[in-house]
């Protein structure tokens, strides 16, 4: 039996969002000082005055898709 069957949808969309959400802006982060190889410069990159904004908003997006629709897979179609 599947036990997300009984689980209310969007505590499995918040779920699979927020696991989401911390890994991909973990390894987001963590690559870009690997590329630029300097802390201050991925500051400077990703959190700078206005582009900190765009970074939230397609993480957040991306989340919030990611979570609806592993949610969806895991109450409705998986057995």
């Amino acid at each position: 039996m599947n036990k997300y069957k009984n689980v209310p949808f969007f505590k499995i969309a918040i779920r699979f969002a927020v696991v989401f959400l911390v890994l991909v802006s973990f390894f987001e982060i963590g690559f870009s000082i690997l590329k630029n190889m300097s802390f201050s410069i991925m500051v400077d990159h990703i959190f700078s005055e206005g582009k900190w904004i765009n970074f939230v908003k397609r993480i957040g997006a991306m989340s919030a898709f990611y979570g609806v629709f592993m949610a969806g897979y895991y109450k409705f179609i998986k057995k």
